[in-house]
């Protein structure tokens, strides 16, 4: 997966859906859409991520926040990018991306890891591409630390996006902060920062039991 879903099937949160959708277009995934990178840049800044911290890109498609992620950790750090496609993540070799981190093919509600292995979790565009938001949210809340960190994340905010796809926003997106907060409330998280604006979609929250 990755941070876009124009034209996106409906059904898109079921899997085999999801790597037929983001299969077929993963050759060309990045040139689609050439300016993303400071605003990935800007969303994996606003992490707070440290020196030596653990961080997990969660449907990391062709593996566009890595540089960022990796940035953040340094050498010292541990970046891992984990998705669903196996053809994004050829992509994402291709782009020479897999030198900045171990890539994983692997469904994000059943992640390879152990309980509390890190320290964040970055995930750029996932919710739109889920059948279960609420599993999906606690299998991260897993193998994060208490007092560790969740960035959903997109380049532009729900409003751009649909007006970039023809659509109105609904009301029951799982996206806006009044389902948003309840959800990560019952998945183990504590919504700290939330912002949807036309440049950015990003909302953090925190580990519960810290």
């Amino acid at each position: 997966m990755d941070d876009e879903t124009a034209n996106a099937p409906e059904d898109a949160g079921q899997a085999h859906d999801v790597r037929k959708f983001f299969g077929s277009r993963a050759h060309d995934w990045d040139a689609r859409f050439p300016d993303d990178g400071p605003a990935y840049e800007a969303g994996v800044a606003a992490m707070g991520l440290r020196a030596g911290d653990r961080v997990l890109d969660a449907g990391c498609g062709t593996g566009r926040a890595l540089p960022a992620l990796r940035a953040a950790v340094g050498a010292g750090g541990t970046v891992l990018g984990a998705d669903l496609t196996p053809e994004m993540l050829a992509a994402a070799v291709r782009a020479g991306r897999a030198r900045l981190a171990p890539l994983v093919l692997a469904d994000v509600q059943r992640l390879p890891l152990s309980d509390g292995a890190l320290d964040a979790v970055f995930a750029a565009g996932l919710l739109s591409h889920l059948a279960d938001p609420e599993a999906t949210l606690t299998e991260c809340a897993r193998v994060v630390r208490p007092g560790g960190r969740l960035a959903l994340f997109h380049p532009v905010g729900r409003a751009a996006l649909a007006a970039r796809k023809g659509r109105r926003l609904t009301p029951d997106d799982v996206r806006a902060e009044p389902h948003l907060r309840p959800l990560l409330t019952r998945c183990g998280w504590n919504l700290v920062d939330y912002v949807d604006e036309d440049a950015r979609y990003l909302a953090m929250a925190v580990r519960q039991g810290a």
